[in-house]
């Protein structure tokens, strides 16, 4: 009965649409400004040469931990560890990632919904004859305000809704094959753009520039946290599809290639961002503060400015809902799974939850800003939560149950797609697994916390 059941559960049908899915989930808005801010800095070439090694060493095994769990259980997060540990408590950690999935879609819904409406002010060419002082006094009064926000988020929650309803083959699958390459295209031709302006070299050299004299310790730990959960782990998302792949999907180096493209486009936004700040001779700025205070104005000053404004922020919208989309699959798949109910029921029950804590996020300026949680904002506590406290345990108990609970047949069998695929470094996949990744993920969780 179990295998008749599977056999009608939706799935990826092609090696691209894999591929354009997991990778989708793993960029999101992060990649487009924070992480080539942070790679200026914290010593450009060498901060950037340290993430790669991290992402090499730890954050592709510990994706193929949670592809080897999904795919082996074919189930929702917190069903795959159900099936594979019965009768213990392994599905906890099932629990923990659809919370911190839960969590995440909630407050990352606002940020999102601030893009579509830069790509509205886009359109309307809302920016033209403001200087850095308007534009933002305009981001703030539009971030302080009640309507427009909610208005902007609810509109993103029902976009990422529509494309889940239609399944996987025919929702994720068929939408992240056409928004992954719009989104590298457009990132292509902003990087065009960008390097054709006079001065831009200046921004390359405080992309790439290596500086060691400013790598310490707090550096090197921003880079492993980076390299840990900019790839989607910790939060179901990547167990969740992978228990779509097919079984003949190559487990290894899919991981590879989703963490290849996930730093590649990284890099881009750099090369597509920094050369045109400091080309116009404005100071570099992380968050908020770069994409909707000194980019807008960057783009003033840029002939043909409109449409390089209009693309950054489709861009930003389409790495968001490509982000979303893997986050509230979790959380369908888990309603969908354990409480057996159709994908339409589950998909609307996940929605008003995920824009009722929303609207607390998105008023977090407004409504809600006198309420606060350890002089935290509702936003904040809920992205420190989710960020600091779930994604990294979560990721931390994943290695510990692939390195430490499942016996290294289950694993070799999952990973070689029952003996047809050879595997090279298997062993040193378990080493890092059991040992390395369960220590660096640690020393993450007790930084996000401050306890290290």
């Amino acid at each position: 009965m179990e295998e008749k059941a599977e056999g009608k559960r939706d799935g990826f049908t092609s090696k691209f649409g894999i591929i354009a899915a997991a990778a989708g989930s793993a960029i999101g808005l992060g990649n487009i400004w924070r992480f080539p801010y942070v790679v200026g800095e914290s010593g450009g070439g060498a901060f950037l040469l340290i993430y790669l090694s991290f992402v090499l060493l730890l954050g592709i095994p510990v994706m193929l931990s949670e592809f080897v769990i999904g795919r082996k259980a074919r189930r929702n997060a917190y069903g795959s560890f159900k099936k594979i540990a019965p009768g213990t408590l392994w599905p906890v950690v099932g629990i923990m990632g659809i919370v911190a999935a839960f969590v995440i879609l909630a407050f990352y819904s606002t940020i999102a919904g601030w893009t579509l409406h830069y790509v509205y002010l886009s359109l309307v060419d809302g920016f033209a004859g403001k200087g850095t002082t308007d534009l933002t006094s305009m981001f703030e009064s539009f971030q302080a305000s009640r309507f427009m926000p909610l208005f902007w988020q609810m509109l993103f929650i029902l976009i990422t809704a529509f494309i889940i309803l239609s399944g996987v083959k025919k929702g994720i699958e068929k939408y992240s094959k056409i928004l992954m390459p719009f989104l590298v295209v457009l990132l292509l031709g902003l990087c065009i753009r960008s390097l054709t302006l006079p001065g831009s070299m200046q921004g390359l050299t405080f992309l790439f520039s290596p500086d060691f004299s400013q790598i310490n310790a707090a550096v090197i730990l921003s880079a492993l946290g980076q390299a840990a959960f900019s790839l989607s782990i910790g939060m179901g998302a990547l167990i969740t599809y992978a228990s779509y792949f097919p079984k003949n999907t190559n487990l290894a180096n899919t991981a590879f290639e989703v963490s290849i493209a996930d730093v590649i486009i990284a890099i881009l936004a750099g090369i597509a961002i920094f050369p045109a700040v400091f080309a116009l001779g404005m100071e570099p700025d992380s968050g908020v503060g770069l994409i909707f205070m000194v980019l807008p104005n960057v783009f003033l000053q840029i002939p043909g400015g409109y449409f390089v404004a209009l693309a950054f922020f489709v861009l930003l919208s389409i790495a968001a809902v490509t982000s979303s989309i893997s986050i509230m699959e979790v959380v369908v798949a888990f309603v969908v799974e354990e409480f057996k109910v159709k994908r339409q029921h589950a998909t609307i029950i996940t929605v008003v939850a995920a824009a009722f804590v929303g609207v607390f996020c998105t008023l977090s300026w407004s409504t809600f800003q006198e309420v606060t949680i350890s002089e935290m904002s509702i936003f904040d506590t809920l992205d420190f939560a989710a960020s600091n406290i779930l994604l990294p345990l979560g990721g931390l108990l994943i290695v510990v149950f692939v390195g430490w609970y499942m016996n290294n047949m289950q694993v070799k069998e999952e990973m070689s797609n029952a003996g047809l695929l050879r595997l090279k470094f298997f062993m040193v996949f378990k080493f890092v697994v059991r040992f390395i990744a369960p220590i660096a993920i640690a020393l993450v969780f007790l930084n996000g916390i401050g306890l290290f």
